[in-house]
Order: C-alpha cells, then sequence, then structure tokens
C-alpha cells in the first residue's frame, strides 16, 4: 500500500476486506473529513423502509477513537436517503454495515459497489459521572426545540 507523504503521520486504520471485490476505503477529494462506504451487494430501498447495507469491510478502530457514519449528501439531498445508527465503537471488529432508511416515494436501488455513507473516524473523550441537585444556570436555560424563533 502506497501511503501519501503529506499524510504520512496521519493515523493508520486497519482495515479488513471481507468481499475480495470490495475496494479498500479511500477519500474523494483531499481534504475530505469522510471516506466512502460502498455496497457489497445489491440492495433495494422501498419508501419508508429501513434497510442494512453490508459494506464487506471490517476495521480496526484505534481506543480513545469512533467511526462515525455520516449521510452522502447528494443520496440525501436528491434522493431522500438518510442514515442511521452510525456509531462504531473502538472495541468492534464485525463488519461494517450501514443503516439506511428512504424519506423519498420512490425505490433506491444500490449496486455493489455504489457509495452508501461516509465515515469519519474521530476522537473520543471518556467522562466521569457525578450525581448532582442542580445544574448550573444559564442565559438560554431549558429553552430548546425551537426556542430562539425565527428572525
Amino acid at each position: 500500500m502506497k501511503v501519501n507523504d503529506k499524510f504520512s503521520k496521519a493515523m493508520i486504520l486497519k482495515v479488513k476486506i471481507l468481499d475480495k471485490n470490495i475496494a479498500t476505503p479511500s477519500y474523494a477529494h483531499e481534504g475530505d473529513a469522510g471516506f466512502d462506504l460502498r455496497a457489497k451487494k445489491r440492495t433495494v430501498v422501498s419508501p419508508g423502509e429501513r434497510a442494512f447495507i453490508p459494506t464487506g469491510l471490517s476495521v480496526e478502530i484505534p481506543e480513545g477513537f469512533a467511526g462515525l457514519i455520516w449521510d452522502k449528501s447528494g443520496l440525501a439531498m436528491k434522493h431522500g436517503l438518510k442514515t442511521l445508527g452510525g456509531v462504531i465503537d473502538s472495541s468492534y471488529r464485525g463488519e461494517i454495515v450501514v443503516g439506511i432508511v428512504n424519506l423519498s416515494d420512490k425505490d433506491h436501488i444500490f449496486q455493489k459497489g455504489d457509495k452508501t455513507a461516509q465515515m469519519l473516524i474521530q476522537k473520543v473523550e471518556r467522562v466521569n459521572f457525578e450525581e448532582v441537585e442542580e445544574v448550573s444556570k444559564t442565559e438560554r436555560g431549558e429553552g430548546g426545540f425551537g426556542s430562539t424563533g425565527k428572525k
């Protein structure tokens, strides 16, 4: 595997290819935050349906990091496809599977090798919990879900 000199100090993500017809993941463009995940097999997602789309990949995410699966903007905006439940923990070693719901009124067909979603590898912080009687007050307080209104 050739390593791009510009990113030679970048984290190494170990990838196991479970289906030899699936390419090693890659970034589509320099500067992209997420790398593409692709369908391992043909999958039809009907309107309102949720589907599991296997990728044919297993990854070894370093401890202290997580893989976050996000929409491909074109699939979301042009085809109404939304990813579901996209947190991959560092301890998980199974096949990466993309959950997708079709919010459109048309079937969407993923062919083998089609881009389904993107994954970002991000640092995560662990916290210790302290139970308290009150939390501190802020100007916003308990305002949420549209409390700031339209301007």
